[in-house]
């Protein structure tokens, strides 16, 4: 962030040579810019880039303030805070001002009133463009004071008359003017309160109880919404739907690519090789094969006929399921002593009983929840061993068991201990290309991330059927 420019005076300002543009043509300018220069218009935003990005760019060119639709956990919020990036960096308001009124065009009696006193002697602050967003859950609960203001007693108890504007105490949306204000869930919002919002999104004035009194905002009104809540919690009021100059549909990701990079960016894990001077406290590493695991299981309870789609599954079904695989993983070195926690097959269990309550069953499959997502699992592991190891002879590992060899693996079972009990692996350099082509394969990660690889390849063989399986508490025996 760069600092403030030092100017702090009307008559400086005027003398730097200063231009007012309004919230919309300041965006609109920043937006060309950056689609000019090849840069990207919503960075961290993924999966939208031939769909939601170009729709969101043309409602800003054309100044439209816009609804999100969309399921749950689709970034409709993400995408609105990321707009708060193509509002300039620094932005002047008079020192002072409830309402960050531009110097060059002041709206309250009170500022008006200063600027006429002070002349080029105006003091003005510099608001960063992070301080210009304001965002309102909408609830049932929530009124027209807290959005749009109301009589402030306080005032009119220092004797101020109720005829007065200045006894007005002004809601978030006023607040937030010359920014960016976001409505997350408008359908929640009881409709006598959508009312009072289109002055807002037509005229750009508010009314409080009655007062003569206009102010002209300045600000991109956005909100959210679920297609669900049209006809279930609520709906949006057809003259507010009318002003929304634009309506933009959000969806899933598309491609696996794209989930899985959305997982990568947003799970609370690191993902770089851990420091080997201070392994105790080293991140854990999630393999990239179980991370496409995951992301086939997300994929798969999304479009599972059990699962309620009119709710939807959220990303964060997926992001938490990485973030309970490298717990598990951390929970085994803390047990066992290793020194760096790696993610294997016997940790993927632990994310089924954690993202329970992420999903909404029909009602015919109440009760099957956990049998539902652990055939939904078995199956993304599955479809990743067929992705991953396509072509890739494992018989010399599968005939290691030919001779009546056990392997015991689980939650609690170290990598060392794995690998000890099938001693030399034949092939283990081609199974790590294929599984982790691009992991380090020295340092103090390396054991845990041979058995991750190892581990998933006697799962791909058991549900291949060729080798047997039996698994009981956190523990499973693969044989022959």
């Amino acid at each position: 962030m760069t600092d403030a420019p030092d100017i702090s005076t009307l008559g400086a300002l005027r003398a730097a040579g200063h231009v007012h543009r309004g919230v919309k043509a300041e965006i609109r300018n920043n937006l060309i810019a950056r689609l000019a220069a090849g840069e990207p218009t919503l960075p961290g935003i993924v999966g939208f880039d031939d769909s939601v990005v170009p729709e969101v760019e043309r409602a800003l060119l054309a100044g439209h303030d816009m609804v999100l639709l969309g399921e749950r956990g689709q970034g409709k919020t993400r995408v609105i805070r990321t707009l708060i990036g193509l509002l300039d960096e620094w932005t002047p308001v008079i020192a002072g001002s409830e309402l960050n009124e531009h110097p060059y065009a002041p709206i309250t009696l009170a500022s008006q009133r200063r600027a006429a006193e002070l002349g080029d002697e105006l003091p003005i602050l510099w608001r960063h463009r992070s301080e210009r967003y304001g965002e309102k859950l909408a609830t049932p609960d929530t009124s027209v004071g807290d959005l749009i203001g109301d009589i402030d007693p306080i005032k009119v108890a220092e004797g101020r008359s109720l005829g007065d504007p200045e006894t007005v105490h002004y809601g978030l949306v006023p607040r937030t003017n010359r920014g960016i204000f976001a409505i997350n869930e408008l359908p929640d919002l009881a409709e006598r309160i959508q009312v009072a919002m289109l002055n807002v999104l037509e005229e750009r004035d508010i009314q409080v109880r009655g007062y003569q009194l206009r102010l002209p905002l300045d600000l991109l009104l956005v909100a959210s919404a679920n297609p669900e809540d049209y006809t279930n919690r609520g709906r949006i009021i057809t003259p507010l739907k009318d002003r929304f100059g634009a309506e933009i549909r959000t969806h899933y990701p598309i491609d696996l690519a794209d989930e899985l990079e959305l997982i990568a960016q947003e799970a609370a894990v690191l993902w770089d090789s851990p420091d080997s001077s201070d392994t105790r406290h080293a991140a854990p590493l999630v393999p990239s094969h179980l991370l496409e695991v995951v992301a086939r299981f997300a994929r798969a309870v999304r479009d599972a006929p059990q699962v309620d789609q009119r709710s939807g599954v959220s990303a964060r079904f997926a992001i938490a399921g990485v973030e309970t695989l490298a717990a598990s993983a951390v929970r085994r070195a803390a047990v066992t002593g290793e020194a760096v926690a790696v993610a294997r097959v016997a940790d993927l269990p632990s994310i089924v009983p954690a993202s329970r309550g992420k999903v909404e069953f029909d009602d015919a499959d109440s009760g099957r929840e956990f049998e539902v997502l652990e055939h939904l699992l078995r199956r993304a592991i599955a479809e990743t061993s067929r992705a991953r190891l396509a072509g890739l002879d494992l018989r010399p590992l599968q005939s290691k068991f030919d001779d009546g060899l056990l392997v015991q693996t689980g939650d609690t079972v170290s990598a060392d201990a794995l690998l000890e009990q099938l001693g030399t692996i034949p092939g283990l350099a081609a199974l790590l290309e294929r599984l982790e082509p691009d992991s380090v394969h020295e340092g103090p990660a390396t054991v845990g991330i041979a058995a991750a690889a190892v581990e998933f390849a006697l799962e791909g063989l058991y549900l291949n059927k060729r080798l047997a399986k039996e698994s009981a508490g956190g523990r499973s025996v693969y044989g022959a």
